[in-house]
């Protein structure tokens, strides 16, 4: 279960309204072309759930569909949203958030977000500087709770023009380089 925002919705920019790229592009669909099976749990404009009803209901979607493994990227849109917000507080809400889930789910697989890039959505330094401090923040809560991480931000994720969604050429270069991640997580599956 791929658990994020738009960036695993598939959210193509050039659209209206909110449309996707085709499966074939984005990033959970060519998962499925090399033989995984994927639930696509994401949402535009999701952050980090935390008030009780929405980890719940979370928790609950997770249960339901018995993933052998659980991969969370938010972030960016609490960041977005909310003027001031850090990366250290992203960091706690994220603990709260995969607590819920630890006693649940065997595998987690916590993957920071690209750094954002000065674009349309992304109007100020504060921005590009807590998003990229995501990365540290979450690989430090990977460790204290003993679960999977991967920076994304590492993996020369190209942007759109907005700074913040992947391109065509983006969800290729995130799709090749999450395939190594779980196929070294899970080395009998290939």
């Amino acid at each position: 279960m791929c658990f994020g925002d738009s960036n695993t919705y598939g959210y193509d920019p050039r659209s209206y309204l909110g449309g996707r790229y085709p499966r074939s592009v984005r990033w959970t669909g060519r998962l499925e072309e090399d033989g995984w099976e994927v639930f696509n749990q994401g949402e535009n404009g999701r952050s980090i759930p935390r008030l009780d009803f929405e980890i719940e209901a979370a928790v609950q979607s997770v249960q339901k569909a018995r993933p052998d493994i659980l991969t969370v990227m938010l972030g960016s849109n609490d960041l977005l949203q909310c003027p001031g917000l850090t990366a250290g507080v992203c960091g706690e809400r994220m603990e709260r958030f995969l607590t819920a889930f630890l006693r649940k789910i065997s595998v987690i697989l916590l993957i920071a977000p690209p750094p954002m890039e000065p674009g349309d959505w992304v109007p100020d330094e504060r921005l590009l500087i807590e998003s990229q401090r995501l990365a540290g923040c979450y690989k430090e809560l990977a460790r204290r709770l003993n679960i999977h991480f991967a920076n994304a931000g590492a993996w020369n994720i190209e942007l759109t023009y907005d700074g913040v969604h992947f391109s065509e050429s983006g969800h290729r270069a995130f799709t090749d380089n999450l395939l190594k991640v779980l196929t070294a997580m899970f080395p009998d599956t290939k």
